[in-house]
């Protein structure tokens, strides 16, 4: 079955994306063919079009999608044919009009969420799900507690806002415009930091918690905001390194940690948790429940032709989308 995929057959810039024909064939034992009603455009496709996380070339690209479930292999019992579907997965390959992929991190989708929303906050709901209900200071995060997150106005950000807000929770919020800190507030953000044009965040969220810090960073920034991050911590805080959009971290000397107050460093990754069905689906429903009760709505900004990946890209790296967007096949 001829069917269309978004291709690299080297690392690059946008203009490496590569609408190409592919062959889908039939599903193998534990997988699913899925036909994508719409693709999820994510940070990390850039770090595998650019050789930042390299992939086995030639490599399709694309984390998460929403569709059809057209057929299903041996093993599989928890899809059918006919089913909605989406999912936040490995390997990569879901800018594609369909695609075989494994079933485990497939999930049923409810019937009242779309397939755009649906592409558009697999990955980023459930990595803001791992991050705010699983990587956690000591002693947990409590109502009141503040918590520091950095560009809270893109896909992942706007979504933390909205579920920290939901768990009572009050959330920093850092951004590159005052537009997109007013987005961030608008969203459910309790405070927001115009990073460019208040560099010294970290004096500022001294200011804002006084003078203590925060209990947990929440960091997908990386190179840029890395040194600020530590010092925004309270004592025995965590920062969470998830991300590196303006480049990876400096080497970490241990006794830095021990000056910043006894603090702690991970760098956690969304697949090491959804690495079981279980896991996944307890993630997914948790995150279809909060969808669907309104407390977390999916910001749409923006919607292009699978065909105009390379556009989208741009976009991205560029910081012009306040929010999430879709390839549509």
């Amino acid at each position: 079955m001829s069917e269309k995929a978004v291709f690299i057959e080297q690392p690059g810039g946008p203009e490496q994306l590569k609408l190409v024909e592919v062959e889908v064939g039939a599903p193998g034992p534990g997988e699913i063919r899925i036909r994508h009603v719409a693709c999820g455009l994510n940070y990390i496709d850039v770090y595998h079009r650019n050789g930042t996380y390299p992939l086995p070339l030639p490599a399709r690209l694309g984390m998460e999608g929403a569709g059809v479930v057209e057929a299903v292999g041996e093993g599989v019992t928890h899809l059918q044919v006919g089913d909605r579907a989406a999912y936040a997965s490995q390997p990569p390959g879901a800018y594609a009009t369909a695609r075989v992929m494994p079933a485990k991190a497939v999930l049923k989708l409810p019937n009242d969420i779309a397939f755009d929303t649906a592409a558009a906050m697999m990955l980023k709901g459930l990595t803001v799900q791992y991050l705010l209900r699983k990587t956690l200071p000591q002693g947990g995060l409590q109502a009141g507690d503040f918590v520091l997150f950095h560009a809270a106005a893109g896909g992942v950000g706007l979504i933390a806002c909205q579920w920290a807000r939901a768990l009572g929770l009050q959330l920093i919020g850092t951004a590159g415009s005052d537009e997109k800190c007013a987005l961030a507030l608008e969203h459910g953000a309790t405070h927001a930091i115009n990073y460019r044009s208040q560099p010294d965040f970290a004096a500022q969220v001294r200011d804002i918690t006084g003078g203590r810090g925060v209990k947990v960073v929440y960091d997908s920034v990386g190179a840029d905001t890395w040194a600020g991050s530590l010092d925004s911590l309270a004592p025995f805080g965590l920062l969470a390194s998830f991300g590196g959009a303006s480049g990876p971290v400096p080497p970490i000397n241990i006794g830095t940690l021990a000056a910043k107050g006894s603090v702690y460093v991970t760098r956690p990754t969304l697949f090491t948790h959804l690495s079981t069905r279980e896991s996944a689906q307890a993630m997914g429903d948790e995150l279809f429940d909060i969808v669907r009760s309104g407390q977390v709505k999916v910001r749409i900004a923006g919607r292009y032709a699978l065909g105009d990946a390379a556009q989208a890209h741009r976009d991205l790296e560029a910081r012009q989308l306040l929010g999430s967007a879709v390839l549509l096949p």
